[in-house]
């Protein structure tokens, strides 16, 4: 049986996932594994299913990228962000792990990513980072040097220097501010 790999845009979480199997169930579409920014499905698609699943897609902000240079952008986009929420960006070496894993000599991704995207792949990471932190942050489940610690830096000075370089506010600072906003009903 022929398994055919598509590639689909705006996939950047589970919940996204959750939502591109749902889809290809619902159209009654085999589908073997779906990841961030790809799905393998079982059989080609009809042009009736393609058709059906561009427009499920769009109504959910997906899309489907046909075209070979979009496709090296969203895994570009994929990888970095399961190397930020998955794996803590402990792997430093980006340029090593995207020409490892999309078989490309860096320079030729670099050059692609930052003509389409208008922005470095290096400034792409950074922003999938400080949202991370943000995340991290709001949740005020760890410490800022546990955050630093599950995302690569080397201490909690170094990502204060670079949350702040980044957002003008310090990590704690965005913390206390965050919470304050949050504060429900029951606080009054």
């Amino acid at each position: 049986m022929e398994n055919t790999v598509i590639h689909i845009k705006n996939v950047v979480c589970g919940r996204c996932i959750t939502t591109v199997q749902r889809i290809l169930s619902d159209l009654r579409i085999p589908c073997r594994e779906v990841s961030l920014g790809e799905a393998v499905l079982e059989r080609p698609l009809t042009d009736l299913e393609l058709h059906d699943l561009q427009k499920e897609f769009e109504n959910v902000g997906f899309e489907l990228l046909q075209k070979k240079p979009e496709r090296i952008i969203n895994s570009i986009k994929s990888i970095i962000i399961e190397q930020v929420y998955e794996e803590g960006s402990k792997n430093d070496n980006l340029s090593k792990i995207l020409s490892e894993r999309l078989h490309y000599d860096y320079s030729y991704l670099t050059n692609l990513f930052s003509k389409s995207e208008k922005q470095s792949i290096q400034s792409f990471q950074n922003s999938i980072r400080i949202e991370r932190i943000k995340e991290l942050l709001e949740y005020d489940e760890l410490s800022i040097s546990e955050i630093a610690d599950i995302l690569g830096f080397g201490s909690a000075a170094y990502l204060s220097t670079f949350f702040k370089k980044e957002t003008k506010t310090s990590p704690s600072g965005y913390r206390i501010l965050h919470l304050k906003r949050n504060k429900g009903l029951d606080f009054f």
